[in-house]
């Protein structure tokens, strides 16, 4: 008999931390000391408060056992590549994804997304440069037709190999996606997911997963790889903590 072959441990679901962002700025080391009694043991990072140096992050990080699986940030630039390398440094990190919020007007043409898929590679480039990974995070509007065309094609098709995407199951559905086929489509640029639920409509709420329009357990049967769980919630009419535990437990019940 051969030696048992042990499957990949599942990625940790990490929270976003722009869902507990009011409570974040007020005082991020009790935020995540929340964060960690909520049960999870990874985050992914917002903007951080102008106050919080990258090193004090880190401390905190560590006294609570949190891992850092992605920093969301503007899209990199000569001029902001140092300061985003020196955090991906404090927090052990090397992926750093742009938000892509918000709306580019490079999205009012064709011609444009072109302009936006070069500055796009410039910002990859530059990562790499630094020992980073970069990636994109969705909203809407790349799934919307322009021209004739979904920018989201015309994104996947022109940048760098070595981009990938987060993608964001909520907005794909919200502009008339089904997640499972943007999936289809992007892999294996996809290394990362945001995972939301809701109505999938502009200006309410959103909630925890599986009470809202998104059809998560067919999302996960499309997933072909692994990939980083991130639960964000925007905007939340209950406790956004509470709304984004029961997304981690909902999320965690259905892969075992």
């Amino acid at each position: 008999m051969g030696p048992q072959i042990v499957p990949p441990a599942p990625p940790p679901v990490a929270l976003q931390l722009w869902t507990i962002r009011d409570a974040f700025a007020a005082d991020a080391d009790r935020a995540l000391a929340a964060v960690k009694g909520a049960g999870f043991s990874a985050v992914e990072l917002a903007p951080l408060p102008p106050a919080l140096a990258p090193a004090r992050l880190a401390e905190s990080l560590a006294r609570h056992d949190l891992a850092v699986v992605s920093i969301h940030g503007d899209l990199p630039t000569p001029e902001t590549i140092g300061p985003l390398a020196q955090l991906a440094r404090a927090c052990r990190c090397p992926k750093v994804i742009w938000h892509g919020w918000p709306r580019d007007p490079r999205f009012d043409s064709r011609a444009r997304v072109g302009d936006l898929i070069a500055a796009c590679n410039a910002a990859g480039a530059l990562a790499r440069d630094h020992g980073l990974e970069f990636g994109m995070h969705n909203h809407w509007w790349e799934f919307e037709p322009l021209e004739g065309e979904r920018p989201i094609r015309l994104l996947h098709e022109g940048l760098h190999p070595d981009v990938f995407w987060q993608l964001d199951v909520y907005w794909a559905q919200t502009a008339g996606t089904d997640p499972a086929d943007a999936l289809a489509q992007l892999a294996p640029r996809v290394r990362s997911i945001h995972w939301k639920d809701g109505p999938c409509v502009h200006g309410r709420p959103m909630t925890a997963l599986g009470h809202g329009t998104v059809d998560v357990p067919r999302t996960l049967r499309a997933l072909a790889r692994p990939v980083d769980w991130v639960i964000e919630l925007d905007e939340c009419a209950t406790n956004p903590l509470e709304a984004a535990r029961q997304s981690r437990v909902y999320l965690e019940s259905l892969r075992n």
